[in-house]
């Protein structure tokens, strides 16, 4: 079992010991970067003999199998300056008969609570009747491509050990993940060393200022915690429902630019609630961020350009006399601007 609490205030810091090789106490100088792998390497992770320390994929592909495998408890709080934190408890246990359960539950307010077995996600919302529908994850705060298809990001970002650091005054390492093209912002990942495990998250605006953090304040593995699971009562979880998928038809404008490694995960036509309007939409995804796209037609449509920006999230909306493009994600608001003026007409007539 390992079992660990956070000072997140960071006021409270202990010294952590780290044995040292024989070439390190011959020399004087200080630890270099090589000595310090072959510490982690030899003395922390204990892992086969092909993980590469050096290495953010490999960094990367660690925190994969870990979420994937192991039975744990995390307690994080999402922060986004100007709003109130929100703190979140996840478990994920895999049972004797090889079941895997997951649990995410924000302990705020009247919260939520999503239930997983295996690849059927119970939702429990205020207000809304509960229900489930397949799926390989929970869908929260932390993206689902960087715990466990990290390799899916490539194309779209790039990854950078910077090295060791200290997150709450555990041993972290520390990685960089930067835009491909620059249209997106830039995070800063901790790994905790011991475990494999997330301990921080942050996203950095064009600028550098940070947009949001998930900070982690406790976390325990321990494979007692399919016991709590034992108890759960999986035949009185909803029964998943059977999504229809509307009619498909070809949209009739397509963007010509997308940031790299952003591709169509969804694309429908559907009626807007609020104004009754039919619409084309699109959704975008890269695995760390999604985009959603509306075209319609101009008549009704704002006669001015739309630019509104909080924190990370963008919504921009412009027309060019024939229709309205609206871009709405977690995007700079120029990249969310060249999306949209990048609209253009599939197969004229």
């Amino acid at each position: 079992m390992i079992s660990f609490a956070f000072v997140v205030s960071g006021l409270a810091f202990h010294t952590l010991a780290h044995s040292q090789s024989t070439e390190a106490k011959q020399s004087q100088h200080s630890e270099t970067q090589n000595s310090l792998v072959e510490e982690v390497s030899r003395n922390v992770l204990k892992e086969a003999d092909s993980f590469d320390p050096r290495s953010p994929k490999a960094w990367l592909e660690r925190l994969a199998k870990q979420t994937k495998t192991q039975s744990y408890e995390v307690s994080f709080v999402l922060n986004i300056p100007g709003k109130d934190a929100q703190p979140y408890l996840w478990r994920h246990a895999v049972l004797e008969d090889e079941t895997h359960i997951e649990q995410l539950s924000l302990l705020n307010g009247p919260g939520f609570e999503h239930i997983r077995v295996n690849n059927v996600v119970s939702l429990f919302q205020p207000g809304y009747p509960p229900y489930s529908i397949a799926g390989k994850a929970i869908d929260g705060p932390i993206p689902y491509a960087l715990l466990y298809e990290p390799e899916t990001l490539e194309q779209a970002y790039q990854f950078i050990l910077v090295g060791r650091n200290r997150v709450s005054g555990r041993s972290a390492q520390q990685i960089r993940v930067t835009s491909r093209d620059k249209t997106r912002y830039g995070y800063q990942i901790w790994l905790d060393e011991e475990t494999g495990m997330l301990l921080k998250l942050n996203m950095y605006g064009l600028n550098g200022e940070l947009l949001q953090q998930i900070q982690v304040t406790q976390l325990k593995l321990d494979e007692r915690i399919a016991d709590i699971f034992k108890q759960l009562q999986r035949d009185s979880l909803p029964k998943a429902i059977t999504v229809k998928m509307p009619p498909q038809r070809q949209h009739e404008w397509r963007l010509a630019f997308v940031p790299v490694g952003m591709r169509v995960v969804k694309q429908d036509i559907h009626q807007l609630a609020i104004t009754g309007q039919v619409v084309e939409y699109s959704l975008f995804s890269d695995g760390l961020v999604n985009v959603s796209v509306y075209i319609q037609a101009a008549s009704g449509a704002f006669q001015e350009d739309v630019n509104l920006n909080s924190g990370a999230n963008t919504v921009h909306s412009r027309t060019n006399g024939k229709v309205q493009v609206t871009v709405v994600g977690d995007i700079p608001l120029v990249t969310a601007q060249l999306m949209a003026e990048s609209i253009e007409v599939i197969n004229p007539q």
